[in-house]
């Protein structure tokens, strides 16, 4: 088997006005034993230390048979991950089968993981494979198993314990040589103490965490990245680019990125599109700059997902109690939560009392409808509003999700719905909203098919 770099090399850093593009060459040369070879493997790029430390661990389990959780932000990467893991595998000739648990209905998951007889169900007019027999001898990706339904649970549990399962409709046991790897950008601990995720499934599925950094802990890995995806769509839409313009690229080096991965890759696409001359520049993301109330905030690069909302809430809160945790007047108070869980959560998070900036500092995020935090909280709706009571993390999700809706015109799912604002699948967004107390009702269908909602009742607690 011929080996391959696990990712080509690419040319060095202009630091000067462009950044200058050149032909990119695959590495050439012995490989050493940092490096994944392996047939077929996806384009990964990042040098980073915390990106290798990623690339490290799918060296040493890509081999064995170990069941593997990876944990990522959306547009982190899970998926090529996942398919890394599989092609440096010995399975690496079976085939690598992937489902979303988030994409299909709760009603015909079941059929899509472990096939169906003929008759099996209304509409079941000839028998279907599941995705556990397609995988056979290759591996099976589950992508956001947090989505997975309870009821489905035990099943995926029995099966990756004892290798065996039923078609629906059939008393037939069919045995399977199936590797299973997962993936979720959600927090299954805390979804096991709101009893929406298994334990026991938990602890089978996590043999092997992997966790993905999200892009704004590797701002090294960016420029690497924009060059990347501007060589691609350069090529892809017949383009002559030389360089991409510096100011650009150090623009695009000091955005949170959000979105990750995805969110610059379809930046870039978009700046492309819009490119006329032979120098790459486009929309640079706002720098931050100072609000009515002293704060500072960027538009462009402010937090809105419901993971970055979390952080920002938690904080300011922190920042509030001069890093106290426990007591009456600490964090963990305030935000309504245990000192325990508050704590593990700041450890999932990363944040640290000695990282929480002074109030001078502090980049607060403007909700989405222009009103503070503390107005939102309070019900006050004047806009940057210094008055106000505290506010628990639930109080802060649940006034972020209302107004995200709110903004999107009740729309939930697809482009333009708050699922996507939010950066959550709309599954996890209707449940955290039933969870929250936020009482919807569908209205009318648009004319795609996707479906609005009106607020009954917003619960106050």
């Amino acid at each position: 088997m011929a080996a391959q770099i696990w990712a080509s090399e690419v040319p060095a850093v202009s630091h000067t006005a462009s950044f200058e593009i050149e032909d990119a060459k695959p590495a050439k040369g012995a490989l050493d034993s940092n490096e994944l070879v392996g047939k077929g493997l996806p384009r990964i790029i990042g040098t980073s230390a915390a990106f290798q430390r990623v690339l490290a661990m799918v060296r040493v389990v890509a081999p064995t048979d170990a069941t593997v959780l990876i944990n990522g932000e959306t547009g982190t990467g899970k998926e090529l991950i996942a398919e890394a893991i599989h092609k440096c595998s010995h399975r690496s000739n079976g085939p690598f089968v992937k489902i979303n648990c988030a994409a299909i209905p709760a009603g015909l998951l079941e059929s899509e993981l472990f096939g169906h007889e003929r008759g099996a169900f209304t509409g079941a007019v000839t028998r279907s494979l599941g995705r556990f027999e397609r995988a056979n001898r290759g591996t099976l990706f589950l992508d956001e198993i947090g989505d997975l339904p309870l009821e489905l649970q035990p099943k995926l549990l029995r099966v990756m314990q004892e290798r065996e399962f039923e078609r629906l409709g059939s008393a037939a046991t069919i045995h399977t040589d199936v590797r299973v790897i997962c993936a979720t950008h959600q927090n299954l601990v805390d979804m096991i103490n709101e009893r929406q995720f298994r334990a026991d499934l938990f602890y089978r599925l996590g043999v092997f965490p992997i966790a993905l950094p999200p892009l704004r802990d590797r701002p090294e890995d960016i420029r690497l990245l924009v060059h990347h995806f501007a060589i691609a769509y350069a090529a892809r839409m017949n383009k002559q680019l030389t360089a991409i313009s510096e100011e650009f690229m150090a623009a695009l080096v000091r955005h949170s990125w959000p979105g990750n991965v995805r969110e610059l890759q379809n930046l870039i696409e978009r700046s492309m599109i819009l490119s006329n001359g032979t120098v790459l520049s486009g929309s640079l993301p706002e720098v931050p700059h100072t609000t009515e109330d002293g704060t500072r905030w960027s538009t462009t690069s402010t937090p809105v997902t419901l993971l970055e909302g979390q952080i920002s809430h938690i904080r300011q809160t922190l920042q509030e109690t001069k890093g106290i945790i426990g007591g009456p007047n600490g964090a963990a108070a305030r935000l309504g939560l245990p000192r325990t869980t508050l704590i593990h959560r700041m450890k999932r998070l990363g944040i640290t009392v000695a990282t929480v900036p002074t109030s001078e500092s502090i980049p607060r995020i403007p909700p989405l409808s222009g009103i503070s935090h503390e107005a939102a909280c309070s019900g006050n709706a004047t806009a940057h509003s210094d008055v106000g009571r505290e506010c628990t993390l639930a109080e802060a999700e649940r006034e972020h999700i209302f107004e995200a809706v709110e903004m999107a015109d009740g729309l939930i799912d697809g482009q333009g719905g708050a699922a996507e604002a939010l950066g959550v699948p709309p599954s996890t967004l209707r449940s955290r909203m039933k969870k929250l107390g936020i009482k919807t009702q569908t209205t009318i269908s648009n004319l795609d098919g996707r479906s609005s909602m009106t607020f009954q009742q917003k619960l106050d607690h």
